[in-house]
């Protein structure tokens, strides 16, 4: 029934999203007894991000908000992006493309609209997410990917100190691909083979598709 009401709704290339709530309610915040989920299934025209933010890379910068942790929801993609919003609202500076999110503990998290991922020493690493942050698609099928090709990628949380002294540091969402940071604050980075060979695997795995 899914696929029918994507076909439906994007018969082309497009961005589906799909919204799952509770179901109709009154006000309050009790569930109505009885109520049904209900589905919610839309399609946008692709956002067309320049090309070279996954050739050259981007410009990032640290997000002055700090998340709040919320065990229950952490992970999830829900309605609420409230603390995004704030987020990408601290900048309007056209040059920087994504801005980095932190927790009250002292380590990065992820983008405004992505995940992280850095490098160091040939093992890549990714937040742990068991206290806030969104556990993105597109992160995952990286991680597989890596895997598959034989890098060691482990889930952990990682400090912003960490962060600077990456090898290599890239996002991932399901909208950008792979974009590899060449900036953050005074950092500098100008090679990236992990993220480059990552590009190379998502491309083969949308082929395959």
């Amino acid at each position: 029934m899914l696929l029918a009401e994507l076909r439906r709704v994007a018969p082309g290339d497009a961005v589906a999203k799909i919204i799952v709530t509770r179901g109709p309610a009154t006000r309050g915040y009790a569930p109505r007894a009885g109520s049904r989920g209900t589905r919610v299934v839309a399609a946008f025209a692709a956002p067309d991000y320049p090309p070279q933010h996954a050739r050259d890379g981007i410009r990032a910068r640290r997000c002055a908000l700090t998340l709040s942790e919320q065990p229950r929801l952490a992970g999830a993609k829900t309605l609420n992006r409230l603390e995004n919003v704030l987020a990408r609202a601290e900048w309007d500076d056209a040059a920087i493309s994504e801005g980095l999110l932190g927790d009250a503990g002292g380590h990065v998290v992820e983008g405004t609209m992505s995940n992280l991922f850095i490098v160091h020493g040939g093992v890549v690493a990714t937040p742990a997410l068991a206290r806030c942050g969104v556990i993105g698609a597109q992160r995952e099928r990286a991680r597989e990917l890596l895997g598959g090709a034989g890098y060691e990628c482990v889930e952990r949380d990682i400090r912003w100190a960490e962060l600077e002294v990456a090898d290599e540091a890239f996002l991932t969402n399901s909208l950008i691909g792979i974009w590899p940071i060449a900036a953050l604050g005074d950092r500098r980075w100008g090679a990236w083979p992990i993220a480059r060979q990552l590009q190379q695997l998502v491309a083969r795995d949308d082929a395959r598709a």
